[in-house]
């Protein structure tokens, strides 16, 4: 997964912000048209996305409205288009801010820096039911350790960190086995079964691993 996420049409501010961003030892992958920036997402996700507006073809509305559908990852939207109903239609959509072009670099280098601080540093995480220590690679089901494999620990986190939001089958799967991945999609199926028979009290009937019929899996605190 890259660390962030860039969407813009112009080549010259997108090096200039990549390059700043790799300055600062983040991992960066760059778009120039709202659907290759879908594509980019769905396949290698991004813990941060950077996006404009005024793009080629699909517009960043609509990407983060899609982003949004599958997924809690931190958005900035940074466009030319400043008038109030712009920003208020990207805060609506789920942005977590509306940065103003032309922006000063090092505000939004603060701003990027604070999003990764409260949102990744943080190594555990905690319902009181499940614990998830990130950086040991240890989950707790009310203080007893589970068994988990190295992909149910990562589809667990993945689905954990996205509490409440319905995640697709494909999102799912691409994530956690990658967009080439040789695995059928039915692997993902059968995690969530073995999942379900560590996680829940009465597996036939999940109350924290959720069936959102025909389009994936929700995880309820």
């Amino acid at each position: 997964m890259n660390d962030i996420l860039v969407v813009e049409d112009n080549l010259e501010m997108a090096t200039l912000l990549c390059d700043f961003l790799e300055a600062d030892g983040y991992s960066v992958i760059h778009c120039a048209d709202g659907e290759s920036a879908l594509t980019a997402f769905e396949k290698d996700g991004a813990k941060l996305v950077i996006l404009d507006v005024m793009l080629p073809g699909l517009d960043g509305f609509a990407v983060c409205r899609k982003i949004r559908e599958n997924a809690n990852t931190p958005i900035i939207i940074v466009s030319a288009k400043t008038e109030k109903d712009d920003k208020l239609n990207g805060l609506i959509l789920g942005a977590d801010d509306y940065i103003e072009k032309p922006y000063d670099i090092d505000i939004l280098l603060a701003k990027i820096k604070g999003i990764f601080t409260r949102r990744y540093q943080t190594e555990v995480l905690s319902d009181g039911y499940l614990k998830i220590d990130k950086s040991k690679r240890i989950a707790y089901r009310e203080n007893t350790r589970l068994d988990l494999t190295q992909k149910e620990f990562d589809l667990l986190l993945l689905l954990a960190e996205n509490s409440g939001k319905t995640l697709s089958k494909d999102y799912l799967f691409n994530q956690i086995w990658g967009f080439d991945s040789f695995s059928e999609p039915q692997t993902l199926t059968v995690h969530i079964k073995w999942l379900r028979q560590k996680i829940e009290v009465n597996p036939k009937k999940p109350e924290r691993i959720v069936t959102v019929w025909g389009v994936g899996y929700r995880y309820e605190r």
